[in-house]
Formats: C-alpha cells, sequence, structure tokens
C-alpha cells in the first residue's frame, strides 16, 4: 500500500518497534486465558477453512488457530508487528501468508475467506462510524463466519474504566454494548451465533455472527 491512511484511532500508528516487541512479550500467563477463549470460540467453525487474522498482533491467535487445523492468513497495519508474526510463525514451523492491511478497507475481494477473527482491536475504535466501517469490510471478506471481540460495557472491569476516566485518568479504550455490535453485523447479513465472555468480571467478550443465507 503506498497510500497512508490518515490515523483515525490512537493504536493505528501506535505500534512503533519497541512497543510491538512489549506488547507481544507481554507475561505469557495473560495469553492462556484469551487464547482458550479463542479456541472455545472456534469450536463453532468447522474445519478445513481459510481464515485471516486481522489485525495479527504478535500472530499469537494465529499460531493457534494454525495447530488447530485452520488454513491460515494474518494482517497488521504495523510492520513491526507483522515482522513479530512472521518470527513467531517461523518460529512454529508454520507457513503463514503475512501482508499488510488496513482494516477500514481491506483490499481482500467478497468473501476471500471462509472465516474473519478479529481479536483485542474493536475497542481501539472511537465512534460508531469507525465501528461501522470495520464491521463492514470484515463481514465483506467473510465468506461465511467471523469471529470478534469487544470490550462489553456490563461488566466490573467495564466500571473500573469508567471511575478512571472520571478521576482524570485517559483511557484509548471503548466499552461496545452487545446489541450495538449485533447492530452493525446485521446491517452486513450476519446474525450471532454465540458470544463468549472472558470471564464474569473482564469485559473482554468474543462473539462469533455467521452470515445469513439466502
Amino acid at each position: 500500500m503506498n497510500e497512508t491512511p490518515t490515523a483515525t484511532y490512537r493504536a493505528k500508528t501506535n505500534y512503533t518497534e519497541d512497543k510491538a516487541r512489549g506488547y507481544a512479550n507481554r507475561d505469557a500467563r495473560r495469553n492462556v486465558p484469551e487464547l482458550k477463549l479463542v479456541e472455545r470460540a472456534f469450536q463453532l467453525i468447522p474445519r478445513p477453512a481459510t481464515v485471516l487474522d486481522v489485525p495479527c498482533g504478535g500472530g499469537r491467535v494465529t499460531v493457534l488457530l494454525s495447530q488447530l487445523g485452520y488454513e491460515m492468513s494474518a494482517a497488521d497495519y504495523s510492520e513491526p508487528m507483522r515482522q513479530i508474526t512472521r518470527e513467531t510463525t517461523a518460529a512454529k514451523g508454520l507457513n503463514v501468508p503475512v501482508f499488510e492491511e488496513d482494516i477500514e478497507r481491506l483490499s481482500q475481494a467478497d468473501a476471500s475467506f471462509d472465516a474473519i477473527v478479529c481479536f483485542r482491536f474493536f475497542h481501539h475504535l472511537p465512534n460508531e462510524e469507525l465501528r461501522r466501517k470495520v464491521v463492514g469490510e470484515l463481514c465483506r471478506v467473510a465468506r461465511k463466519h467471523v469471529a470478534m471481540s469487544y470490550f462489553n460495557p456490563k461488566t466490573l472491569r467495564a466500571l473500573e474504566q469508567k471511575l478512571r476516566r472520571w478521576r482524570g485518568k485517559k483511557l484509548s479504550v471503548f466499552n461496545t454494548p452487545l446489541a450495538e455490535v449485533m447492530g452493525y453485523f446485521k446491517a452486513n447479513g450476519f446474525r450471532l451465533v454465540k458470544n463468549f465472555p472472558l470471564d464474569l468480571t473482564n469485559n473482554l467478550h468474543l462473539a462469533v455472527f455467521e452470515r445469513v443465507s439466502g
């Protein structure tokens, strides 16, 4: 991509080499419950299937789903993140294509992949216009399923974040009600299959949607 899009949300251009490495090398114990969440959700998505992980971050979801038997591709706007994913997949002996994508305007053709996974990204989007645009792109490129995480406001963790904002803390995370998320998908011909919370208190949820046939 030669054209550089406007940074419409903070995380879009936030992942420099140092920050990308810091994110990818975070405490591995934090990865365990989140990867279990992804594995639970993908029990609803049959194999074989081609899956695009976007944005792929450091590649942990790409590796997991590859090991579960999905044919993976990975994409991210951040070059440091793409490089980390290449390193991560290569270290696991996986041959996964990794390429640049702006999730606001994916270069892939309609229905290019059987499924899309979009994990730990949606909460970065600060307004409805961006959320609607991103969901539209995910649904356009997905032939059958989209698994997307979001931050649910009806949780103790979300309440804690609200109190921190009230006390003057600047947080660049945005909680979105499931009903709002479902509305974006419904507008693109998808229905909710199941919503998975990380646990009883955390605001991280992962929802699986499928295209409505006919």
